[in-house]
């Protein structure tokens, strides 16, 4: 079984969850044959490991981590790689593998582009 984490960031304000919230039931829908899941780094729950331990439970062999960042920065450079390690090595059985940051996405930016440019040309 092949499984998709949407990792993001989290806040204290549960709201800011809402929008990641609807990105998992759109691909829920578009992907049945596989679990997908949302994972933050802080302040909110599931955190990473907790949600691949979950999976692992349920024989899962590959899992993709999808960065739901607008960028490479930080979090996704310096935070995620020695969870994704420390995971690696906990579950050596299941193929980790880490996206780019949906915002490094050309078709993420063009998509952006046009709600911006749609946006500004609303009356």
């Amino acid at each position: 079984m092949k499984a998709l984490i949407l990792f993001a960031h989290g806040a204290r304000d549960p709201r800011w969850a809402a929008p990641f919230e609807r990105l998992r039931e759109l691909l829920r829908a578009q992907m049945p044959e596989s679990p997908v899941e949302l994972a933050f780094l802080e302040l909110m729950s599931p955190r990473l490991p907790e949600t691949v331990a979950r999976l692992a439970e349920g024989a899962c062999e590959r899992i993709d981590v999808v960065p739901v960042f607008f960028g490479q920065g930080g979090h996704v450079l310096r935070d995620l790689p020695p969870m994704v390690d420390e995971l690696r090595a906990t579950y050596p059985g299941i193929d980790i593998r880490v996206a780019q940051a949906v915002g490094e996405s050309p078709e993420v930016l063009a998509a952006i582009a046009r709600y911006c440019i749609a946006n500004s040309e609303a009356p």
